[in-house]
């Protein structure tokens, strides 16, 4: 748990979020009205069952689908309604993103896997180096660089996609399920780094979850039940 107050503007704000799927003839609501801000710096653990709609709402606030009902705010940029190269501008600015599978790509070793997504905002590569080595030798990986994901275990192909997630500085990080294909052991070292990266960056980040116990170390534990978020319980 992060002791210190978080203050400011919210670096992600949902209002009245809502979002429903047509299956077989009927209409499921998945999301009936989410509201959800999260400060600079808050680590929060969002709960639920499979199915209950985790997926959905973090595709929501990152950005990566459309059809939803209901206000998103990113950084304070009203983005619901933005275009997609404007979507794509606002992403890769302030977001970062951890799967439960790492996505690596497979013919470029850890550190390029790092380098790639600064590059591609802009950063020299020397730059874009220097940073991927930095997160990754803070990760445990120093000895990794030049190792393509083929040779690295899970949980050194997950560490690098935190990395990978966090290399341009996001100010906000959304990780869903992101040690939900690890082993217990592997995932809680994998949970502590990820943490403790996330706070020593500054960034906020909303981690997806069904696991209790993992979720306590967050600071925050909101909780999607019935398609709206309920704090805490």
């Amino acid at each position: 748990m992060n002791d210190e107050p978080v203050t400011g503007a919210p670096i992600v704000r949902l209002r009245g979020l809502k979002r429903a799927f047509e299956q077989g003839g009927q209409r499921i609501d998945v999301l009936r009205g989410v509201e959800l801000a999260i400060m600079p710096g808050e680590i929060v653990a969002l709960l639920g069952p499979s199915g209950s709609g985790k997926s959905t709402l973090l595709q929501a606030v990152g950005l990566l689908e459309g059809g939803f009902e209901g206000s998103i705010s990113i950084a304070g940029q009203q983005a619901e309604h933005l275009a997609g190269d404007e979507r794509t501008k606002l992403r890769r600015e302030y977001l970062g993103f951890v799967y439960q599978f790492h996505h690596l790509l497979p013919d470029f070793d850890a550190r390029d896997n790092v380098v790639m997504p600064q590059m591609i905002l802009g950063r020299s590569r020397a730059e874009a180096d220097a940073r991927a080595d930095s997160l990754l030798t803070s990760l445990g990986l120093g000895a990794r660089l030049t190792h393509r994901p083929s040779q690295l275990s899970g949980g050194e192909q997950q560490r690098v996609a935190v990395a990978r997630a966090l290399a341009n500085r996001p100010a906000l990080v959304l990780a869903d399920e992101p040690t939900g294909n690890l082993d217990e052991k592997t995932a809680d070292a994998v949970l502590a780094q990820f943490l403790s990266l996330v706070r020593n960056e500054g960034s906020a980040a909303l981690v997806a979850t069904h696991n209790e116990r993992l979720a306590a170390r967050m600071d925050r534990v909101v909780r999607l039940k019935d398609g709206v978020l309920v704090e805490g319980v």
